[in-house]
């Protein structure tokens, strides 16, 4: 076991400091009244690392590059206007001519609409690999804390 205020693995001690029943070496001791002697000293295995780093994948969607170029060939080459394709999906011209010109990205629901009137694909999936560094938190002591 380790101090829980300095982390050495020295004998430790049951100590009151400051209202908190505490383990502690004889020199963190100090700090407190010592209640009792800890019997038991068991030296912990030692690790090569307290960190170690996990990596996990994400599955994204994006749109394609040009969506609002892919749109507009699309409803060109069904010969419709803007007018007329807002009025088949219930939405105003205005949304469909800021699509259009690149102005503003549809939300998820506008575009899952958009390629299932026009049968078109402008969301994709992308898978994200993240590596993280997690921390080794099983033997934290207050010291611990402060460094960080």
């Amino acid at each position: 076991m380790q101090c829980d205020i300095c982390g050495s693995d020295e004998e430790l001690f049951l100590a009151d400091i400051e209202g908190t029943n505490l383990n502690v070496c004889k020199k963190c001791s100090n700090y407190g009244n010592v209640i009792k002697k800890i019997k038991k000293h068991v030296a912990p295995a030692k690790t090569n690392s307290k960190n170690f780093e996990a990596e996990s994948s994400e599955i994204i969607q994006t749109f394609v590059d040009n969506f609002n170029n892919i749109i507009k060939e699309k409803r060109e080459k069904l010969g419709l206007k803007q007018k007329e394709l807002a009025k088949i999906m219930a939405e105003k011209e205005s949304v469909i001519h800021k699509l259009e010109s690149g102005t503003i990205e549809p939300d998820l629901q506008l575009a899952r609409k958009i390629e299932k009137v026009l049968k078109i694909k402008i969301i994709e999936e992308q898978e994200v690999k993240k590596t993280e560094t997690k921390h080794n938190t099983e033997k934290l002591t207050i010291g611990d804390l402060i460094k960080r």
